[in-house]
């Protein structure tokens, strides 16, 4: 499905591959900046170049090196992800469409996530570790395009290295918490979180949302 307006969130096809639109300038001939899901990888693009996709029940994909299978039936525990397909945060949440969080606690099936937003049960869906029986690999548009090599490849990325991946986020760098309103340093990290140093724990993926976080002082140039 082609698109004539684009809207931050969405999940689009780009050069065969499953992206996810962070940010749309209107005032640049390439409006559209999108992230590779399966590794963070940052691409300018045009909305003529890209097809929308919906997720939906029993969809399985890739994000930042491993594999998810959406499942909307299940019911999430403390440290699942979920996926935000329909949002509709109160006054004091912060979350938009396609947002991806860990829960930290469930009442319900309503939770609360690391980010200590309030999801209502109707607004998300469970990403399950791993390939699910019965899903369709979303991935990719055409997957007669993508040789055996690139699918192992692509299967394998949670073992790559941080020095091989897009995204080179370290132990010192200085974000500014838009939401939070405040300068932090990341003082801890895991392979997929980041601790900053006011108590905050996210994904590493939010820090290239231009809503959430800016960074200040990046450790490695001065290294």
């Amino acid at each position: 499905m082609n698109l004539f307006q684009v809207r931050k969130g969405q999940f689009v096809y780009y050069n065969n591959e499953l992206h996810k639109v962070y940010s749309v300038k209107a005032m640049f001939k390439k409006s559209v900046h999108l992230y590779r899901l399966k590794d963070m990888q940052q691409v300018l693009s045009k909305a003529s170049d890209i097809q929308l996709y919906r997720p939906k029940h029993l969809d399985s994909f890739i994000f930042y090196g491993k594999r998810y299978t959406i499942d909307q039936s299940k019911r999430p525990e403390a440290g699942d992800y979920i996926l935000i397909v329909k949002p509709a945060p109160d006054f004091l949440d912060h979350y938009s469409l396609n947002e991806i969080e860990k829960v930290d606690n469930v009442e319900d099936g309503n939770v609360v996530t690391t980010r200590d937003n309030g999801v209502k049960h109707s607004e998300y869906v469970l990403l399950v570790p791993g390939k699910s029986d019965g899903s369709h690999d979303i991935a990719y548009l055409d997957k007669n395009l993508v040789s055996t090599t690139q699918e192992a490849d692509d299967e394998a990325l949670g073992n790559m290295p941080a020095s091989e991946t897009e995204m080179k986020p370290v132990v010192g760098d200085i974000y500014m918490d838009i939401q939070g309103k405040t300068k932090a340093m990341i003082v801890a990290m895991t392979e997929s979180e980041v601790l900053f140093g006011h108590g905050l724990k996210v994904h590493v993926t939010e820090l290239i949302d231009e809503d959430k976080f800016t960074l200040v002082y990046r450790l490695e140039e001065d290294l």
